[in-house]
């Protein structure tokens, strides 16, 4: 059984797949999850707050999923990343929003203003370029003999594919794989 937590992010998740965030009402996500105002806000502080913790549980699923693509054969692990990346950034908003820090209309943003963590404190999301060093530094860790570098280069050609979609391609990312792998090839070779 999820906890309350979980179920208010999971209700926030839902009300903002329905409507944008301004429209998003605290009393709404209390009552999807539920659970009371006073709870929600026990947990949250703030509107802010929640948006805050709707962008770091997004940012942690990246993240998993990024270790999930490192379990790949060693070879194979940067293009998996990539391929992740691309799936994850164009599959949620608030992901490809998170990755490169362009938010559309109607998401929760992160207020990066001083003080602004409130009473509850908490984690912030991370800025693009925080998340692109965690993503970089994992894939290099995981593909012993792959510099650093070129991790980065594979992980910032898989945004330039989400920022700017490879003409032609469909849902399977086949175009857009196929340059990302192409890239890499050289990374293979450089590990022999």
């Amino acid at each position: 059984m999820p906890t309350a937590r979980e179920a208010l992010l999971d209700a926030a998740r839902r009300a903002l797949a329905d409507r944008p965030w301004h429209a998003v009402r605290m009393v709404d996500v209390a009552a999807l999850a539920d659970v009371s105002r006073q709870t929600l806000y026990n947990e949250f502080g703030t509107r802010g707050g929640l948006a805050e913790a709707l962008l770091r549980r997004a940012a942690d699923g990246y993240l998993a999923g990024v270790d999930r693509a490192l379990t790949a054969p060693a070879p194979d692990r940067p293009a998996a990343v990539a391929l992740w990346t691309l799936r994850a950034a164009r599959q949620d908003a608030l992901v490809r929003a998170l990755l490169t820090g362009h938010w559309a209309e109607g998401l929760p943003r992160p207020d990066r203003r001083p003080g602004s963590r409130g009473r509850l404190g908490g984690r912030p999301s991370p800025r693009p370029e925080e998340l692109l060093a965690l993503v970089r530094d994992r894939m290099a860790a995981a593909s012993p003999g792959v510099a650093a570098g070129r991790c980065e280069i594979v992980l910032r050609l898989a945004l330039s594919c989400v920022i700017a979609p490879v003409p032609g391609d469909d849902a399977t990312d086949s175009r857009a794989l196929r340059l990302v792998r192409e890239a890499v090839r050289p990374v293979v070779r450089e590990r022999v």
